[in-house]
Order: C-alpha cells, then structure tokens, then sequence
C-alpha cells in the first residue's frame, strides 16, 4: 500500500468502531468519525423554510442561482447536514454554487421510503422558489448516492424537469449486495462489512423486497448525465461499475471515475489523503461545467 496516509485513516476507522449497534450509538459513532477533519470557520448550515429539515450551504463567492443539492451517506440510518458540512463546502466552493443540503428521515424509525419522499420534496421546493432545473445538480455519497439514483428515478416517473447533472460518491444502490466486490473487498475496505448489510437492509426497508427497493434494477433511462466516483479497494466498487454501465446502455451518459486502492468514504478525510481533495474537485468541475458556470 504505497498512498500516503491510507493506512493511518484504515487505522483510525478500525480503533474507533461503534459502541453498539443501537441507532443512537451509531449515530453518535458516525458523528465522531466524521469530526477527523475540521470544518471551515465560514462554513455553517443556514435554516430554509423548505417544507423538510434543510440547509443552505454557501461557500463565500458562489452564484446563489446554482444549487447542488445533496444527499448525505450513513446506510441511511446514521448522518445529518453537519456530519457532511466539511464535504459539501468544499464540493460547492469548488464548483462555484451554494448547496442545499436535505435533513431527510432516517431508518428504522423512518421506513424506505420516507428519505426518498424527502429528497422529492426538496426538489420541488428548490423549483417552487424560481431555481430553474438546468441550474440544479443533485449529488450524494453512499446511501445518499443511492438516494440520488432513486430521486431522479422518482422525479423523471413523475413528469418533473430533471435536474442538470447528478454526481455520486461510491454509491449503495443494490440492496441484494449481488455485485462481486462485496466478496473480493469485504476484507479491505474497514467502512462497509457486508457481513452487517443484511441487518442494515431489514432496518431500512422493513419487509419490502430488496431488489424491487433497489435503484440499480430499475429502468435507468432517460436520465442527466451522471458523474460516479469510487475507490477501486471499496465493497460498494461493483455498485458503481454496474449504475455506470447500465446508464449508457439505456442511450444515457455517466462516467466512472475510480481511484485506485481508495476506500469506502475517502472523499470525507483530506485530514489523511490528499485523494479526497482531488476527487471532490475532480466531482466539482464535472457539475460546475454542466451547471453551466464559468470556469
């Protein structure tokens, strides 16, 4: 393992494992983990009058007509708006918009698929206020990146003006856990067991079908253009590979973007890689193009 820092952040996951896995222990274990890089003094979460919990994030200079809204990670059971503050500042300060970042219901108390139900109603409030949906850009990590596949699903079944582009950050959008990866990466990627999927998946979909609940075996086309980053040692890699491939085969575009020996959530951990600078802005220059903004 020759990426300077990878061990270490490998390291610091694996000597701070959750408590327990109650939802409140898990929450307060992600939340932890995520304080490892600090968050910028002029970076804070501004209160909406959206008609679900949401946030405004507004880097200093950003063309407020330009929107990034995002969906946060934590197998949608564990994470919130300020767990992912850090990365969504520095995402839309890169790409030059501000963000709107959605406080969605979280399992087991909140059933699949009340987040999704949550996301759509972000959306819709972003339209209500006048942004068009060429300047919007939808982007979310793990769970959440599974959330912006089934979001984009749910506006384009239902007749709404899609967004300009999404972009994904190693994306859980097979809820069967049938891709490869999840048995030649079990052993490497410290963030993702899938020995636990099952008991996550029972908690968030609650006797719904895993498949049918799953984004990955939906029709995917007709949809914007799509940016999927992930690392190459992650669980959730096959994940990625399979949305990328099935989107151009549907007629759509999406682009892989994987980094080599990267695990599950490096885009959160700038303190340890440098890996997670680059790809964020590698993600950013992708939506701030397709938003339409000067370079």
């Amino acid at each position: 393992m020759e990426t300077p820092g990878l061990a270490e952040l490998i390291t610091f996951f694996r000597s701070n494992p959750p408590k327990s896995p109650l939802p409140a222990d898990m929450r307060a274990w992600f939340a932890a983990l995520m304080q490892a890089t600090p968050v910028p003094s002029e970076a804070r979460l501004e209160r909406t009058s959206c008609d679900v919990p949401a946030y405004w994030i507004t880097p200093p200079g950003a063309d407020t007509s330009r929107v990034i809204l995002y969906l946060h990670g934590g197998a949608y059971i564990v994470g919130s708006p300020e767990t992912h503050l850090e990365t969504v500042f520095r995402l839309a300060k890169h790409a030059g918009t501000r963000a709107l970042s959605v406080d969605y219901r979280l399992a087991p108390e909140n059933a699949w698929p009340a987040c999704r139900e949550d996301a759509v109603a972000a959306y819709r409030w972003l339209l209500a206020q006048g942004v068009a949906p060429s300047h919007i850009a939808i982007a979310g990590d793990s769970a959440g990146g599974g959330l912006t596949l089934s979001t984009l699903l749910a506006l384009r079944d239902a007749g709404l003006p899609l967004p300009s582009c999404a972009a994904f950050f190693s994306p859980w959008v097979d809820f069967t856990g049938s891709g490869d990866s999840t048995k030649t990466n079990g052993e490497g990627d410290p963030l993702v067991d899938p020995r636990g999927t099952a008991m996550m998946v029972g908690a968030i979909l609650q006797g719904k079908d895993p498949a049918a609940s799953s984004p990955l075996f939906a029709d995917l086309g007709g949809l914007p253009p799509l940016f999927v980053q992930v690392g190459t040692a992650e669980v959730l890699l096959d994940d990625a590979r399979r949305l990328v491939d099935k989107v151009n085969a549907a007629g759509g575009e999406a682009v892989l973007d994987a980094w080599e020996h990267m695990i599950h959530g490096f885009q959160g951990f700038p303190t340890y890689l440098r890996e997670a600078i680059a790809s964020t802005e590698r993600a950013a220059d992708f939506l701030r193009a397709r938003l339409s903004l000067e370079a």
